[in-house]
């Protein structure tokens, strides 16, 4: 648990480095909660995917864009998710497939963002292996969601992303063996599944090694 945000410079340079140090963040992390595991085994082949995870830089304090998937989808219907989508033939990389799929989703042009490095992959049980790649958001900026997509786009402090004590695992019950995953209640939304354990990466390594 952290007592006070680290300043931007600090979370750039953490984020930029999390590569140098994965091996040993996932240990310390297996650690912590064997109960979880750190994605889900697919039989297949993975289906390569990004998302963005905008940390917003409000004056008061940086913040995390969350938005609240439509019910009526193929994939992951009504889950809180960050902007992103699969990596087509014409994206140059993880990070270019990421900004399209947030200006399609919600709207925010890639002048806003300013991309500051990559947490670790994560693996879905839909077969989706997925970049997450992190932008720092500069305000103002217009949000124009996709309605067919998108329900709600919504901001979490990112000091309550870093505290331990907003961290919970629960359970559920698949194709009758019991699954833990990362939990984050955050008033009325359930973050559950791929990104909460993203925010709970983005807390790892923002902790720092």
């Amino acid at each position: 648990m952290r007592a006070t945000l680290p300043p931007h410079s600090e979370i750039a340079a953490r984020i930029a480095a999390a590569p140098d140090w994965r091996d040993a963040r996932r240990a310390r992390a297996a650690m912590a909660d064997r109960r979880i595991e750190s994605g889900a085994r697919h039989p297949g082949p993975l289906i390569p995917a990004a998302v963005l995870v905008p940390l917003v830089l409000h004056a008061d304090g940086p913040t995390v864009l969350l938005t609240r998937r439509t019910d009526h989808l193929h994939d992951h219907a009504g889950q809180i998710s960050f902007p992103g989508g699969r990596i087509e033939s014409t994206d140059a990389s993880p990070e270019a497939a990421a900004l399209r799929e947030t200006v399609e989703e919600i709207g925010i042009a890639p002048d806003r963002i300013q991309l500051i490095g990559r947490l670790d992959t994560y693996v879905v049980r839909t077969g989706f292996e997925i970049t997450p790649a992190v932008g720092f958001v500069q305000p103002p900026f217009a949000l124009d969601p996709d309605p067919f997509e998108v329900a709600e786009v919504f901001e979490v402090p990112l000091a309550f992303v870093l505290d331990r004590r907003n961290h919970q695992a629960h359970s559920r019950v698949f194709n009758g063996v019991e699954r833990w995953f990362h939990v984050l209640q955050h008033g009325d939304h359930y973050i559950w599944g791929a990104t909460a354990a993203m925010l709970v990466n983005l807390a790892d390594v923002l902790d720092g090694p």
